[in-house]
């Protein structure tokens, strides 16, 4: 017999993450459906993976159109961010959905303590892939922040488990200032603790040692 995790909740996304939300199940659905023209998209997307805005500039119009300046204006100085965000969580999407013709990699609800979770069978704490994901959240700069997220994100595709890329957009927005950082890691951390794996009547209970808070 088997107990079955399951999580009701499911946070509501802000603007960057509505927006984030809305063109990754666009691209996933053609990309499902085998269609030239999103294919071909994430396969310029996944370049960009890991890496700042700044660093690729030739695909700011694969992942902004005008949908995102009618809500993020060109003129606001709060723009940028956003901006920044929305690319950082398309192209990890990109990487995410590499060669996946089955299944979509994008999930609402999947936040990414519980996905880092699911890279851990059975309820046994895997040491290095905790720290590696501690890392993550208590990164000292945005650049390591995105680099060590790419490595998960990496991970997580090897093992078919999805993520929420509206969700995770909203927190690179959240995590560009000290206080938005703080919050983003404890949410991080919650979703690693509350997780329960699947297992059978006779796994032990699990013990876990401190995660991102």
């Amino acid at each position: 017999m088997t107990t079955a995790n399951t999580t009701a909740y499911v946070p509501d996304l802000r603007r960057v993450g509505a927006l984030v939300d809305e063109r990754v199940r666009a691209l996933q659905g053609g990309y499902l459906k085998d269609l030239s023209t999103a294919v071909a998209t994430l396969a310029k997307l996944r370049r960009g993976a890991g890496k700042p805005i700044e660093a690729v500039p030739e695909l700011v119009g694969l992942t902004l159109d005008h949908r995102f300046y009618e809500a993020f204006p060109v003129e606001d100085p709060r723009t940028e961010a956003a901006e920044a965000a929305a690319h950082e969580a398309l192209t990890l999407y990109a990487l995410h959905q590499q060669s996946k013709r089955e299944r979509g990699m994008h999930k609402r609800g999947s936040g990414l303590g519980e996905a880092v979770r699911r890279l851990m069978p059975g309820g046994d704490i895997d040491e290095p892939l905790r720290k590696r994901f501690v890392q993550a959240g208590s990164a000292a700069d945005h650049a390591t922040r995105l680099d060590r997220l790419r490595g998960i994100v990496s991970l997580l595709r090897t093992q078919d488990i999805p993520l929420d890329y509206g969700l995770l957009a909203d927190q690179l927005h959240d995590a560009r200032t000290p206080a938005g950082s703080a919050r983003v890691r404890r949410a991080w951390g919650r979703g690693f603790q509350a997780h329960r794996p699947e297992r059978t009547d006779d796994t032990p209970p699990e013990t876990e040692p401190g995660t991102p808070a």
